[in-house]
């Protein structure tokens, strides 16, 4: 059997995202480690540079699909799938993968936003559902956002839960958790983001308010919406198309049409730059 990699080669891992800690059936086993399942979260968290790998269990079976994605040194225990449960919350949808890792390290919101380009950013007001902050996570992933941000307090923690719905997403978008999200938005704000506050409620419609500049999008929780503080904290309130036989869009659906109107007002603006006709 493949040898646990050395102490020495694991980064220390500090602040918040070393402390915080999950609830029952999250998916995080200690301070500092989380337990990841499903093939999509495990293959990309073995990909990430910046996690620190502890032990992997797979069936056999599961473990031949993951080819050479597995690196040299990383403790390998082979299990059969119903006793896989076990290392993961009472009908995980493990798919024959769990893997112990450390928690991905602190990002500062200043470093990021220094390396974005002009790309959207996804704020969210105390959504709490790590299903949800998956969805919105894989959806920023998939139109391009530069990172997703939520307070320190009234958002999950990091668990196999959440990594399982973004689907891998969660190792490539940074995720940023600040103090005050109010004064996040006046730190982007300063930068030149325009900050679009989605609420159902807004008289304006998103593609109506869309500017020329970066976007950073602010979505609150189901229910509950945006806090008074943070939407008077956003330049411009909008809200979504929708018909009236509906209340309202899952927060996942929301940030994906958003974000999908973002990335095509950036494909138009590219192509009339370059002086070709707008897409269709």
């Amino acid at each position: 059997m493949n040898a646990v990699v050395a102490d020495e080669h694991r980064p220390n891992l500090r602040g918040r995202a070393g402390r915080m800690r999950g609830g029952r059936g999250s998916g995080r086993s200690a301070t500092g480690t989380v337990r990841l399942w499903g093939r999509h979260a495990v293959e990309a968290a073995l990909a990430n540079p910046r996690r620190t790998l502890h032990k992997l269990w797979a069936t056999r079976e599961a473990a031949a699909g993951l080819a050479d994605a597995v690196p040299a040194g990383l403790a390998l225990e082979y299990a059969q799938g119903a006793d896989l449960a076990r290392h993961g919350p009472r009908d995980a949808p493990h798919q024959g993968l769990v893997l112990e890792c450390g928690t991905l390290p602190d990002l500062l919101l200043s470093d990021v936003l220094e390396q974005v380009d002009g790309r959207p950013l996804v704020f969210l007001d105390q959504v709490t559902d790590p299903h949800n902050v998956g969805a919105v996570f894989r959806s920023a992933a998939a139109f391009g956002a530069a990172a997703v941000v939520t307070q320190d307090r009234h958002a999950p923690p990091e668990s196999g839960t959440l990594a399982k719905s973004a689907s891998g997403a969660l190792e490539v978008v940074p995720w940023v958790r600040v103090v005050n999200l109010a004064r996040a938005l006046d730190e982007v704000a300063k930068l030149g983001w325009w900050r679009i506050g989605l609420a159902g409620e807004a008289e304006s419609e998103f593609a109506d308010v869309l500017p020329s500049a970066p976007v950073c999008l602010v979505l609150g929780a189901e229910g509950e919406g945006l806090r008074h503080n943070v939407a008077a904290h956003c330049d411009v309130l909008a809200r979504l198309p929708i018909r009236r036989a509906v209340e309202s869009l899952n927060i996942s659906n929301a940030a994906a049409i958003a974000l999908y109107e973002v990335a095509q007002r950036n494909a138009r603006g590219r192509s009339n730059a370059a002086g070709g006709a707008d897409p269709v």
